[in-house]
């Protein structure tokens, strides 16, 4: 696993990407921070994302972000809809989204995080 390249996509200042952050710091994982507020997201992940866990689980629609989107934004929401929302303000991406090798997985917890890592 040591091999592979890790990268997290998230927020720098969002505290679940902070706790995921000090997850991986406190087992010496090496990874790459990809900030979207800085560096945007590139269509060819988010495809790929939408693709293996759907838009209804990429897309936060928890968050302020989408929360203040007009009513007719958040209507009739499918893959290509939710895809350019997201394109078009990364804030709406769940976070974390972890990327190792080919695989990705959304959201942070610890203990899976423990198993895609031990060992």
């Amino acid at each position: 696993m040591s091999s592979m390249t890790v990268t997290m996509y998230g927020i720098k200042n969002c505290d679940t990407i902070k706790k995921a952050r000090g997850w991986l710091e406190a087992h010496d994982v090496s990874y790459q921070f990809h900030d979207y507020k800085s560096a945007g997201v590139e269509r060819g992940p988010l495809e790929r994302w939408v693709r293996d866990h759907g838009w209804d689980t990429v897309l936060n629609r928890a968050g302020t972000t989408f929360k203040k989107l007009p009513e007719g934004d958040k209507q009739g929401l499918n893959d290509k809809k939710a895809m350019a929302l997201m394109l078009a303000q990364p804030s709406m991406i769940k976070r974390p989204i972890l990327e190792i090798g080919n695989q990705s997985y959304v959201g942070f917890d610890a203990d899976r995080y423990a198993s895609l890592f031990k060992g």
